[in-house]
């Protein structure tokens, strides 16, 4: 039974790029686009259109800015359909180069049509993986650039006549499977791989989302890790990959998902080991997901003594202030830095994690990712992780309307009008030059709460300043811990 019907691509304002249909008869781009924008934003990765006939179900993504649609009228797998539009999207940014732009679709519609045509085969997913696909896609050259503009044939598959949006739709000739000489035995890896050297890196990348109580409190915490891998060896490799940590790897490694070359069997019956023939470049081997709290953490008896924490040994510690300045209308953030992250803080790093806080007073969100990037020249280790960035999220109440004066001692600061939180980044060079002062290094967020819509239960001072925590609320520290007692009872 066909999955995916046909595929969509549009631009940042919603003009159809790219048609690409693999069976059957979904609804037209022109159909599909309004009742997919009817839905309010933020809109879920599946709707469900009853409008169309048949009933249609549209799964989306999002991806440097580009709309990628795939309408399905049967019943499928929705995580399948959403993963061949992320392959979808990887690949073509693969072929292309990235960012991933409108232009560069428009300009390489032969490599587009010959990558949609091997990834998917009349609805049914096929071929995703990208070194795979390099052996049987032509990529995009100079020469057939040049042949392409001065009218002489090419390789370049058929295309239709312009669509109904003005854009060509794509029709490629599909190889059969098993008749290119060059295909290789392993499916995610090319073949005859040549390097003058032989090269593995591997670097263990954490994100770490922290959500704070106002009083400091951790509310949950979790470390999303990857086992990011450069592979650049000659042949077909057979490599073993040992992983271990102090009380046993399944403390530790959470909820695994592994890359396709991973033999599964082996894993369960050597947990932290990992024996796979590898991708040749880059890739992610593994990935996983920690609880720092525990899994019981709401059953287990909470100290109730005010001011009490809970130490999970983070690299980063948030404390929040208000009702400062003349008026009272001033907040401060306090971003504090472990020491033991110094050593090794002068490396590049990747993107930021980031942590979502909740509740109605400001708390705070912290999120921070520890690592370097697919064997970078500063990497950390076990022992001294190398922190890369730090990304502080501080949600405010919904009376909050504007934010002026946004005074950041280090990294930028980032808020809009109506946002229901304050973005705070601190990048890499700001992390290390905090973690070179030493013991006591704090990095200040201040600004004030200007326009604030007051209820009945908030009080604003002679000056008209809106007080950011004047409102009682329910929740306490207290009440949670003995909400975790009667639980555990």
């Amino acid at each position: 039974m066909s999955q995916v019907e046909a595929l969509y691509i549009f631009d940042e304002h919603n003009n159809l790029i790219l048609e690409h249909v693999y069976c059957a008869r979904p609804p037209s781009p022109q159909v599909l686009l309004p009742l997919y924008l009817a839905h309010p934003a933020p809109r879920p990765s599946l709707v469900y259109l009853p409008a169309t006939n048949p009933p249609t179900l549209v799964h989306s993504i999002i991806q440097d800015r580009l709309l990628f649609l795939a309408p399905s009228s049967v019943d499928t797998e929705p995580l399948l359909v959403l993963e061949f539009l992320h392959r979808v999207a990887d690949a073509i940014e693969d072929f292309l180069g990235s960012p991933l732009l409108a232009s560069k679709i428009e300009a390489n519609y032969d490599v587009v049509a010959q990558l949609l045509g091997e990834m998917c085969d009349a609805g049914i997913v096929a071929n995703t993986e990208g070194n795979a696909l390099r052996d049987v896609v032509e990529a995009p050259s100079v020469m057939k650039n040049l042949l392409g503009n001065m009218g002489l044939p090419s390789s370049s598959p058929a295309l239709n006549p312009a669509s109904s949006f003005g854009r060509p739709s794509l029709k490629p000739t599909l190889t059969p499977p098993g008749t290119s000489p060059t295909a290789s035995p392993v499916p995610w890896r090319r073949a005859n791989v040549r390097h003058t050297s032989n090269e593995l890196y591997v670097d263990l990348v954490e994100t770490l989302s922290v959500t704070l109580s106002p009083s400091g409190r951790p509310i949950s915490a979790f470390a999303n890790g990857s086992i990011a891998f450069t592979s650049k060896v000659s042949g077909i490799p057979d490599l073993v990959l040992r992983l271990d940590a102090p009380g046993g790897i399944a403390s530790i490694v959470q909820l695994p998902v592994f890359h396709p070359c991973v033999r599964l069997a082996r894993w369960r019956e050597r947990p932290g080991e990992l024996s796979f023939v590898p991708p040749d470049g880059r890739f992610v081997l593994a990935g996983y997901e920690v609880d720092l709290l525990g899994a019981d953490h709401l059953l287990r008896p909470q100290n109730l003594k005010p001011g009490a924490n809970v130490s999970l040994n983070i690299p980063a510690n948030v404390e929040v202030k208000t009702g400062l300045g003349a008026s009272g209308a001033d907040f401060e953030v306090r971003l504090s830095l472990s020491s033991r992250f110094r050593s090794t803080a002068s490396g590049g790093g990747g993107g930021g994690g980031g942590g979502i806080g909740g509740g109605g007073r400001p708390g705070a969100g912290l999120g921070g990712r520890t690592g370097s990037g697919f064997g970078g020249a500063h990497s950390g280790t076990s022992a001294a992780p190398q922190l890369s960035d730090v990304v502080v999220r501080v949600p405010l109440p919904a009376g909050v309307r504007n934010l002026a004066d946004l005074r950041p001692s280090r990294g930028d600061a980032q808020y809009a009008p109506g946002d229901a939180a304050l973005e705070w980044r601190v990048g890499t060079k700001d992390v290390a030059s905090l973690l070179q002062l030493g013991m006591g290094a704090v990095a200040t967020l201040r600004a004030a709460v200007v326009g604030g819509v007051a209820d009945d239960e908030d009080e604003e001072d002679a000056d008209g300043g809106l007080l950011l925590s004047t409102r009682k609320y329910d929740y306490d520290d207290a009440d949670a811990a003995s909400s975790g007692q009667r639980l555990a009872s």
